[in-house]
C-alpha cells in the first residue's frame, strides 16, 4: 500500500465505486440544469439517465471548474492528516482546472513545508481520463514511491488514446458548436464527426464519416492500427457513453471479435460535466497506444 493519496476529478467518468472501493477522493466539479446549480456527485442527485432526459427536453446544462479556493479546501485537510498527494487533474486543453490544483497545491506547501502534493495535467478526458487514473492506481499497488508514481503518470498520459464519435448533432446545434442547417444535413444523412483528445489535450475533429456503424468501424481501425501490440494488444480497454449504450455495445462486440487477448473491456457512462457539452449520442473509446503525438 502507498503512503501518500491519489486523487483525480469528479469527472472522471468512473462509477462512485470504483472510486470508494480504492480510496480515490475526488474534487467535485459543479454544474447548473434548469437554474438549479448541483455538485457533480456521480449521479446520486439526478441519475445520468435523468440528466440526459432534461437535455432531450431542451435543457442547456452549464459547467463551473473548480477553482483554486475549492481545491485548497479540498486538499488541505488531507495535508493537515499528514498525507502527501498525487492529484491527476482533467485536461488543462478543456478547463483551467489543472491550473487551479497547481496553484492550490503551491501555496499548501508553502504553508505545510513537510508536505508534497504533486499535480499531473492528465491530458485526458472522460473515461480515458479514468483509464488514465486506473493505470496509475494499479502501477502505485506494486510499491512505488510518491516520485517514481509522479514520474510515471508524467511519462504514460500520452499513451491513453481518445477516440470519440458523435451520433446526434442536436445538442451541439443548440450549444451553438454547429450550424442548423449543418445539424439539419448532418442528422438527416447520419453524419458523426470522429474526433480525438490530441497531445495538448484538446478536443480536435479528424473526419466526418456517414453512418454510426462505418464510425464505430473507423474507432476499430485506429485501435488496430494504434494499440500496444496490434492484434496481441492484451491491456484494459475502456469505452463510455453519453445515453446511447447500444451503440456502446455495437462497439464492444467489435472489439471482442478482433482483440481476443483483450485484458478487460468496461462499458461506462459519459457523466454530467462532458455530457453537458456533448448532449445525448456519443461514443468514446479508450486505449493504451502510441503516444498522442505521433
Amino acid at each position: 500500500m502507498s503512503d501518500f493519496i491519489l486523487s483525480c476529478c469528479s469527472c472522471v467518468d468512473l462509477p462512485a465505486s470504483y472510486l470508494e472501493e480504492r480510496q480515490i477522493p475526488a474534487a467535485c466539479y459543479t454544474y447548473t440544469i434548469e437554474d438549479v446549480p448541483y455538485t457533480d456527485d456521480f449521479g446520486a442527485t439526478i441519475s445520468i439517465e435523468e440528466f440526459y432526459k432534461k437535455i432531450d427536453n431542451g435543457a442547456m446544462p452549464t459547467t463551473s471548474q473548480i477553482n483554486l479556493i475549492e481545491f485548497i479546501e479540498y486538499f488541505e485537510p488531507f495535508v493537515k492528516e499528514g498525507h502527501d498527494i498525487l492529484h491527476l487533474a482533467f485536461s488543462s486543453g478543456l478547463s483551467g482546472t489543472a491550473n487551479n490544483a497547481i496553484m492550490a497545491a503551491n501555496e499548501l506547501m508553502e504553508k505545510y513545508p513537510d508536505r508534497k502534493i504533486y499535480v499531473v495535467d492528465s491530458l485526458c478526458a472522460s473515461s480515458g481520463y479514468g483509464l488514465f487514473v486506473d493505470v496509475v492506481y494499479n502501477k502505485i499497488q506494486s510499491g512505488v514511491s510518491l516520485e517514481e508514481a509522479y514520474q510515471f503518470a508524467e511519462d504514460i498520459k500520452l499513451n491513453i488514446n481518445h477516440w470519440f464519435y458523435t451520433t446526434d448533432l442536436t445538442h451541439l446545434k443548440r450549444g451553438g458548436r454547429v450550424s442548423p442547417a449543418a445539424c439539419a444535413i448532418g442528422n438527416l444523412i447520419n453524419l458523426c464527426p470522429f474526433l480525438l483528445v490530441d497531445h495538448e489535450g484538446h478536443l480536435t475533429v479528424k473526419s466526418k464519416i456517414r453512418g454510426k456503424k462505418k464510425a464505430a468501424k473507423e474507432a476499430l481501425n485506429t485501435m488496430i492500427e494504434r494499440c500496444d501490440n496490434g492484434l496481441d494488444y492484451d491491456q484494459q480497454v475502456f469505452v463510455s457513453n453519453s445515453g446511447c449504450p447500444e451503440d456502446a455495445e455495437y462497439l464492444i462486440s467489435l472489439i471482442k471479435e478482433t482483440f481476443p487477448k483483450v485484458k478487460k473491456i468496461e462499458l461506462y457512462d459519459i457523466g454530467v460535466i462532458v455530457g453537458s457539452h456533448t448532449g445525448r449520442g456519443t461514443v468514446a473509446l479508450f486505449f493504451l497506444g502510441k503516444a498522442r503525438n505521433q
